[in-house]
């Protein structure tokens, strides 16, 4: 029989997990803990809670995989976590502190309370380590680049290899054959042209703040932006990191870092909502152009994630006068259900050249399917 997997998704003040068995559409078991000090105290509770209430689905967890946000160059593959890969791990926090240092805890937190089951890194970064070096380089000084490791690493990874392969699923069609865009709008958002399977581009970058406008998050600006706000407030480094990062996006252009807040704001006649939700849709709108012409050709949309996967008004918006380039949505399947959707749809119309579906994304399910696919085929 073919173990249960444990995910574990370690924040630094958050652990969500699940237990997935193969071939199912949900989880075993499910839940979260917000606000943790202590993530070995956290993964404790969650254990002891497990073992009296459903101890036998316990008893079949074959391996426990762990989301790691940034795998950097070294790590292209789900990996069987040791000692050394740990210490890898830890030198890429430099690369991603607010999310690697999380990481590294609730591994090690979890190996202590699961020590004879292995424990599987799945890196966000991975799927995106088929970039071409056009596509992952930066255009600075090469030397300095390579000392410091400043390239295009990208994120979101497991959703958009689960998206591109459900999207030709849905499509009937081989993933190998197909050139997707990936949407993954959620409170972090990001676009990936896909190629035959596999990741040719995508908008996050050294790090998740470049790209797409997000719910704190500035994306693309212009890196001179720093400067100026550094000389004309006399904001410090760590300053002017907050205020991108968690001041920005929806939050700075709105007040609200929440689309639905913004959409309700909207409704009530706010001129900064409705400021928001365009420059939020025109940025989508610009890369699908992008995206499109690096592809070649285009098959199919997939819109993804909370927003992509629940907001009709921001998927309509996002594709507004694209129909010159064969894309064309149907209203009406668009906002069905109040336009939320929870199995794939598509909601192009039958004539549309280019298919836009809404695929929603499960990536617990793609961090179980890797790791139980490591340990079966040897690899990790």
């Amino acid at each position: 029989m073919t173990p249960h997997a444990l995910v574990l998704n370690c924040g630094s003040s958050s652990i969500k997990y699940q237990v997935i068995a193969p071939d199912t559409e949900k989880p075993v078991m499910a839940g979260q803990r917000e606000r943790i000090r202590d993530h070995r105290h956290a993964l404790q509770e969650i254990f002891t809670e497990l073992e009296a209430h459903h101890s036998s689905q316990l008893s079949q967890i074959g391996v426990v995989g762990h989301r790691v946000v940034q795998g950097g160059s070294e790590f292209t593959a789900p990996t069987l976590i040791t000692k050394e890969v740990v210490r890898q791990i830890t030198l890429l926090s430099t690369l991603a502190p607010l999310h690697n240092p999380a990481n590294i805890a609730g591994i090690e937190a979890a190996q202590e309370i699961f020590p004879q089951i292995p424990h599987v890194a799945v890196f966000d970064t991975a799927f995106h380590h088929t970039l071409s070096r056009a596509a992952s380089t930066y255009a600075i000084d090469q030397r300095v680049a390579e000392e410091h490791e400043v390239r295009r690493y990208g994120f979101h990874g497991t959703s958009h290899a689960f998206v591109s392969r459900a999207t030709a699923t849905a499509m009937n069609r081989e993933v190998h054959e197909l050139s997707t865009i990936v949407l993954h709008l959620g409170n972090g958002a990001s676009a990936c042209a896909v190629q035959g399977g596999r990741s040719i581009d995508t908008s996050m970058g050294l790090t998740p703040l470049e790209g797409l406008v997000m719910g704190t998050r500035s994306g693309d600006i212009d890196p001179a932006i720093v400067f100026h706000l550094h000389r004309a407030t006399g904001m410090d480094v760590s300053e002017i990191d907050s205020f991108l990062n968690s001041r920005s996006g929806l939050l700075g252009l709105s007040g609200y870092s929440d689309m639905r807040d913004v959409l309700d704001a909207r409704m009530r006649g706010d001129d900064n909502a409705d400021l928001a939700f365009d420059v939020y849709t025109r940025r989508i709108r610009g890369y699908i152009g992008t995206y499109y012409a690096h592809l070649g050709r285009l098959d199919a949309i997939a819109f993804t994630a909370g927003i992509g996967e629940n907001s009709p008004e921001v998927r309509a918006a996002s594709l507004a006068g694209l129909e010159v380039f064969g894309i064309m949505i149907n209203a009406s399947l668009n906002e069905a259900g109040d336009g939320r959707f929870t199995v794939p749809t598509r909601i192009s119309t039958e004539d549309s050249p280019v298919e836009v579906w809404v695929i929603p994304t499960h990536e617990e399910r793609e961090i179980a399917s890797q790791a139980l696919a490591a340990i079966a085929h040897g690899t990790a």
